[in-house]
């Protein structure tokens, strides 16, 4: 008798498990805003999506859709939260004209390297207050940092820009905090997909660009029109790049999923920063030696201009957003303490 029950029992088993098992089923469709063409900017969300399938054992599955074939990367925020998908790869400086304080969560000029900026982010206030800014602004998301990209470049120029004068009647395509920096400088902005730079340079539309780093760049062929390449990327020393998933999705995820979707979007953070500060010399030699690309550096005297403009512009933007503020001043307060270490550390720069 026991044996029978026993018997009984697998086979009850057997027969339960395959419909638990589908149950526990998640397909993410995830529209993304940067070519997966683009190294270490695209490149990222593919490998994630292999990982998600490798590590539930194919329960938890990621469709990736180029930008635009799904939806247009400048509306994936709002369709996540719809639910029209129920997930998107995108950065949070592309939302800077719904919430005020999405830049932060991108890129600060100025502001934190890669390391410093997971170290808030992680283990600082900076994740609880991620969430809270778009549970705050009414969008109905669950987000998590999916990837980070070390220092870009500065820009790309016609011409040499050696005073602050040069850069006054520019037309320039330019990303988040930074543009409004420029702007105050007498630069006109428009920030423009990675696939309408090129075209908006060839026509004149615009005079100048900034993108990303020389191994992105280059794939997007910036330098057959303009020849001067700026450093240090003062606008851009960190960028973050987020996995959006509709919250409703995201709560009915079982809790492997859950935890699996999240270490695979921390491991893709430490796998993106190495493979874009491995790709950087090779292309930046190209460009010199290949393609009559000048590399520049910004003057001291440049340089103190954009800091003493972002001071201003970061002023103006707490002023105007309380949320904005409160993300500013606990990002600067985290950054004060770490200064502390980061000074005492790490070897000067020479």
């Amino acid at each position: 008798m026991k044996n029978v029950l026993t018997s009984l029992a697998v086979a009850a088993a057997v027969l339960t498990a395959p419909a638990a098992h589908a149950a526990d089923k998640l397909l993410l469709k995830t529209p993304i805003a940067f070519s997966t063409a683009l190294p270490g900017l695209g490149t990222p969300i593919p490998r994630v999506a292999d990982q998600l399938d490798l590590m539930s054992g194919g329960t938890l599955k990621m469709k990736v859709y180029e930008p635009g074939k799904l939806v247009d990367p400048f509306e994936i925020l709002d369709a996540v939260s719809t639910g029209k998908i129920n997930s998107g790869y995108t950065t949070a400086g592309y939302w800077a004209g719904k919430i005020p304080a999405s830049p932060l969560f991108s890129a600060v000029p100025f502001g934190p390297e890669a390391g410093e900026y997971m170290a808030w982010l992680y283990y600082g206030n900076g994740m609880s207050l991620y969430q809270e800014m778009y549970d705050q602004a009414g969008y109905n998301v669950h987000v998590l940092p999916c990837a980070i990209i070390a220092p870009e470049t500065s820009g790309w120029f016609a011409k040499e820009i050696n005073t602050p004068a040069d850069l006054e009647g520019l037309k320039m395509r330019f990303f988040g905090l930074g543009g409004k920096v420029m702007q105050k400088l007498g630069v006109a902005t428009s920030l423009l997909p990675g696939g309408e730079i090129f075209p908006a340079l060839e026509k004149g539309a615009i005079d100048a660009t900034e993108f990303s780093m020389p191994a992105i760049d280059a794939r997007l062929g910036f330098h057959k029109l303009v020849k001067y390449n700026y450093f240090p990327g003062w606008h851009q020393q960190a960028t973050v790049f987020e996995l959006m998933i509709n919250k409703d999705v995201w709560n009915e995820a079982t809790e492997q999923h859950q935890a699996i979707i999240t270490n695979a979007c921390k491991a893709s953070m430490a796998d993106s920063f190495a493979e874009g500060e491995a790709l950087q010399f090779n292309a930046m030699i190209d460009n010199v030696e290949n393609n009559g690309v000048e590399i520049k550096q910004w003057s001291d005297e440049m340089l103190a201009t954009f800091e003493a403009t972002w001071d201003a512009v970061a002023e103006e933007e707490a002023a105007n957003n309380e949320f904005f503020a409160k993300v500013l001043a606990d990002l600067n307060d985290f950054r004060d303490g770490y200064s502390l270490w980061k000074e005492n550390a790490f070897l000067p720069r020479k």
